[in-house]
């Protein structure tokens, strides 16, 4: 399979992971048919640009779409794709698995990535038990507490003194010369993993809204990937309108698309409670913007008080997410959407990583003779 640019266009036949105009590359469209198979790895093997190695897989995929209560109050149907059960709580493990499975395939040694949390313990964790070195780049502000759940499988965990935005680019021109594949947010194999979200929907229910909170883009675009694919296949009708979501906090992504600006600008002294979305200049931002205007999708950007507040409900639920994937059901105020619509909001990883933040709920204190009172 090819590589393209998602950008300016050109094409690439050998695995490279950006363009030479610095824009990510991705797989050239799949048009397959799906195999009855007990995972999502074998139920679409022909959508994916290299063989899963599923002998080594970890569970990951396959998660609950769950009905929610909390449509009734804007007057929709609302799913929530929960993520968080996924091996190492967060819809990471998609991509890494698949990017992993090219890697053992490919003879590296060793890979790496460029982050702090959840795809930090997620290469961490498949290095691990795919036999290979991880080398895990982290900003020189990282806590020791969230470190922790990332040194825990035994990968090489390094702080890096200075510009942690330079470091996602410079990370690819090391691991190239010293035969490192760092797993990036856009690895192009990252972004194939991430289609098989778009796949288990469809499985189950013709969307019409998808609420996916973006970051880098790279989970926006597996996921928009997956549904053109399958929409080119001819296995859905029609496409559902994807809306991204951000905090208002860092928002480069939304407020280039309402600006009207064909590129992202750098958001200057990012400030938000949701952290797993608050990157200032997204390496796939111009590729996001690209697909909001070309499909006539949405951007919507939501502030630390609405995320909270959607926080706290979902945990109502039983679904105890971090801020950054309560931003799905917080948008849900600043959308206008027809009611009886079917909206799916991606839950994309679990609040026990960020307990710092997590609202806490009433706790008694009862002395064992009054507990029959407490009780009451």
């Amino acid at each position: 399979m090819r590589l393209v640019c998602s950008i300016c266009g050109k094409t690439y036949d050998e695995p490279v992971q950006r363009c030479e105009c610095g824009e990510p590359v991705e797989f050239e469209p799949f048009n397959a048919e799906p195999y009855i198979g007990k995972t999502v790895w074998e139920r679409f093997w022909d959508f994916w640009p290299v063989e899963p190695a599923l002998e080594l897989s970890l569970g990951e995929g396959d998660t609950p779409l769950v009905r929610s209560k909390l449509g009734e109050e804007f007057g929709v149907r609302l799913y929530l794709k929960n993520e968080m059960v996924n091996p190492t709580w967060s819809f990471k493990d998609r991509g890494t698995f698949l990017a992993m499975s090219y890697a053992l395939k490919a003879g590296y040694r060793a890979v790496g990535t460029v982050s702090t949390g959840n795809m930090a313990a997620s290469v961490s964790a498949y290095a691990s038990r795919f036999g290979l070195e991880a080398k895990i780049l982290v900003s020189e502000s990282a806590g020791d507490e969230k470190l922790k759940a990332v040194s825990v499988y035994g990968g090489d965990v390094i702080r890096v003194r200075g510009d942690y935005g330079k470091l996602y680019f410079e990370s690819l021109k090391l691991g190239e010369r010293l035969g490192v594949y760092f797993i990036n947010s856009d690895n192009p194999f990252r972004i194939e993993g991430y289609k098989g979200i778009a796949f288990e929907i469809a499985e189950e229910l013709t969307p019409d809204y998808v609420l996916i909170p973006t970051s880098s883009g790279g989970l926006f675009r597996g996921i928009a990937k997956g549904f053109i694919e399958l929409y080119e296949s001819g296995l859905i009708e029609e496409l559902p309108r994807l809306i991204a979501v951000q905090t208002e906090g860092c928002s480069p992504i939304c407020r280039a698309f309402k600006g009207g600006k064909e590129r992202i600008e750098r958001f200057d002294n990012p400030k938000t409670i949701a952290e797993a979305i608050a990157n200032p200049y997204p390496p796939s931002g111009n590729a996001v913007l690209k697909l909001l205007r070309e499909f006539g999708w949405g951007c919507v950007s939501v502030s630390d008080g609405e995320i909270l507040e959607a926080q706290r409900k979902l945990a109502h639920e039983g679904l105890f997410v971090q801020p950054a994937s309560a931003t799905g059901v917080a948008a849900l105020r600043k959308l206008d959407l027809p009611e009886g619509a079917k909206v799916v909001s991606i839950l994309t990883g679990s609040g026990l990583r960020t307990l710092r933040n997590a609202p806490a709920g009433e706790v008694r204190e009862c002395p064992l003779e009054r507990l029959e009172a407490c009780l009451r």
